[in-house]
């Protein structure tokens, strides 16, 4: 078998599919790397709402500790108070 010429109509046709090709390799990967990315994110997100739940959760039970302190406080000052009182 001969080998075209490069002005031969074959050859360029030729030459024209290997690009086509080419390109189509190219943005399928493309395409799978956009859809990996686009996976990930979708995991950070899901991440991030359960975080945010997680920490949403320790909130809501951490806020009788500052008022316990308080209490603990005022009741230490009303038996020293009392106790001074007494003396």
């Amino acid at each position: 078998m001969t080998q075209p010429t490069p002005n031969d109509p074959a050859a360029v046709a030729l030459e024209l599919e290997r690009l086509r090709r080419s390109v189509e390799v190219g943005f399928e990967k493309q395409a799978g790397s956009l859809a990996l990315l686009v996976q990930r994110a979708s995991q950070t997100d899901d991440a991030v709402k359960s975080l945010n739940i997680r920490v949403t959760a320790l909130e809501r039970s951490r806020w009788p500790l500052p008022s316990l302190a308080a209490l603990t406080g005022i009741g230490a000052l009303v038996l020293s108070l009392w106790q001074a009182a007494g003396r």
